[in-house]
């Protein structure tokens, strides 16, 4: 209930600010150390952010409306909702908000950042949501049995990741799938995975990743033949022409 409360009153202030920084950049004001690129990368995630956070809450399963899903995100609860799905949708909500600050987007896409959006989107279910997992995990539709992941291991994949002279776009598929794939937290790997991605996206100013609803039963299917070592090729060039969203 804290936490509601100091969302609803942060609330005002932010759009505050918001409207100030349009008129400052109607003034002929720039950010000197994010280009005006970037900006308005984080204007367009922030216009498409309801969106998102239900296309993201499809994928978990999570059974809301796109109505209900509104509702939540402003005002924290719904009738008729699960208080785990309220808990879902709003943890969405805070790491959206998270990466679409500033400083956090000048921040290295790297294996700290990852771990601190899982934390956030794990609040509420694991102590330490955002540690990298020490047991087993099942996936479901799957018979892929992920290893247990080891810290140096990933922290060294993700920078050789990030490393890449590719496309953002295609850096950015190669971190969610490899995220996912690994399954590097207990839980909210591909909610994480997701956001970890969108990061790296929103940070060089090119866009957007997003499974929407209509994409997930086919995304769903390619993510199981991903994990089992089959049509690899497919996936990317799936996530690349469905779900890259640029402006």
């Amino acid at each position: 209930m804290l936490l509601l409360r100091n969302a609803r009153e942060a609330r005002e202030p932010n759009r505050n600010i918001r409207r100030i920084n349009k008129k400052l950049s109607l003034l002929g004001y720039e950010n000197k150390e994010l280009s005006k690129r970037v900006i308005d990368n984080m204007e367009f995630a922030r216009v498409n952010r309801k969106a998102n956070i239900y296309d993201q809450a499809v994928l978990e399963g999570v059974a809301t409306s796109f109505p209900q899903t509104e509702e939540i995100i402003e005002n924290g609860i719904v009738n008729g909702v699960s208080a785990t799905d309220v808990q879902k949708i709003l943890n969405l909500k805070y790491v959206w908000e998270f990466i679409l600050d500033q400083d956090v987007l000048q921040s290295e896409t790297n294996y700290y950042m990852l771990c601190y959006i899982a934390k956030i989107v794990n609040e509420g279910f694991f102590y330490e949501g955002g540690r990298i997992r020490g047991g087993p995990v099942t996936i479901g539709s799957s018979s892929y049995i992920s290893p247990l992941p080891v810290e140096s291991v990933v922290k060294e994949r993700i920078t050789e990741i990030v490393g890449k002279e590719k496309t953002a776009i295609d850096v950015a598929i190669e971190l969610c799938l490899y995220c996912m794939k690994t399954q590097v937290f207990l839980d909210g790997n591909k909610r994480a995975s997701v956001i970890f991605a969108n990061h790296y996206l929103i940070a060089h100013g090119m866009g957007g990743l997003m499974i929407q609803e209509k994409e997930v039963p086919k995304f769903k299917k390619l993510l199981v033949a991903f994990y089992e070592g089959k049509n690899t090729a497919v996936i990317y060039g799936f996530m690349k022409e469905r779900c890259w969203k640029n402006f």
